[in-house]
């Protein structure tokens, strides 16, 4: 099992970050996470507006000072949103970032959801089944430009390359470990099994729920000819630092061995320093 940390970077400050990433390192995290939005929200659960009171960094610029600011922990974004870049740029930024950090990039991405984002700069979000598509396509085409291919071609419906060169290539071979977060169960959870090292979630519906998606998880896996041990199972919480072995032990017994504890921008590092004292303990769960 590992156990990652993640501070969003809104609300928050350079300094702050940084702090919370060394922190984090040095406590022994597995892996620290960003996020990838374009402008601040409140509740991203339920938000259709940006907030422009609320401060927001970019989060794959900030992927890089933290491949500088850390040693050991590995880094991601949770989860990048796919129609913010062509995928030839975002492979190109992926495998800057896998150098920084001496091959320790998580590569996470999703469909994208967030409509008021993309209205507010023209970018086509689309429905649910096109982003899918289009997620589909953007992971052959980065899969492809990392490979040890020298050039490559691609025809597809969303994206076309014509003799790409992408050099160097990422230092983790294949590539880095590649995770999809969603929860559709016709449409991303078979793109999980086709495309994911790693399938992540978030703690909106409980561990039920959760352990039956991974279920169906498991079907696709049958379905497109997958072992579904290949793909290890991640959740997101928000963790209570007195009482977190209790909040995550359930998600372990449920098979979820990714744990990526969310920390509030409020008092992230003394959450932080509370949480990192019951790592032994969270670790003996498994």
């Amino acid at each position: 099992m590992r156990i990652g940390a993640k501070l969003v970077p809104q609300g928050t400050t350079i300094a702050a970050l940084r702090a919370f990433w060394r922190l984090a390192d040095e406590s022994g995290f597995d892996h620290l996470w960003v996020y990838d939005h374009l402008a601040g929200a409140g509740n991203l659960a339920t938000v259709t507006e940006p907030d422009p009171a609320i401060e927001l960094f970019d989060g794959w610029s900030l992927l890089a000072a933290m491949a500088s600011e850390t040693r050991r922990a590995r880094i991601g974004a949770m989860v990048t949103a796919n129609a913010f870049r062509h995928p030839g740029l975002l492979a190109k930024i992926a495998t800057t970032v896998d150098h920084l950090s001496g091959g320790r990039l998580e590569f996470g991405i999703g469909a994208g959801w967030a409509e008021y984002e993309h209205r507010m700069l023209g970018i086509e979000l689309g429905g649910a089944r096109q982003r899918i598509e289009k997620l589909d396509e953007a992971l052959r085409v980065i899969k492809a430009l990392w490979s040890p291919e020298r050039f490559t071609d691609f025809a597809g419906e969303h994206y076309t390359l014509d003799k790409a060169v992408h050099a160097p290539k990422p230092l983790q071979s294949p590539h880095p470990p590649i995770w999809l977060g969603g929860t559709g169960e016709k449409r991303m959870l078979k793109l999980v099994a086709e495309q994911a090292d790693v399938w992540n979630t978030v703690n909106h519906d409980g561990v039920a729920e959760a352990a039956r998606l991974s279920g169906v998880l498991d079907r696709w896996c049958a379905e497109v000819g997958r072992d579904p041990g290949e793909i290890r199972r991640s959740v997101q919480l928000r963790p209570d630092p007195r009482r977190v072995v209790d909040d995550v032990a359930p998600w372990v017994d449920a098979g979820f061995t990714e744990i990526v504890l969310f920390f509030a921008p409020e008092q992230p590092l003394a959450d932080l320093e509370q949480v990192a004292e019951r790592l032994s303990e969270l670790r003996a769960l498994l």
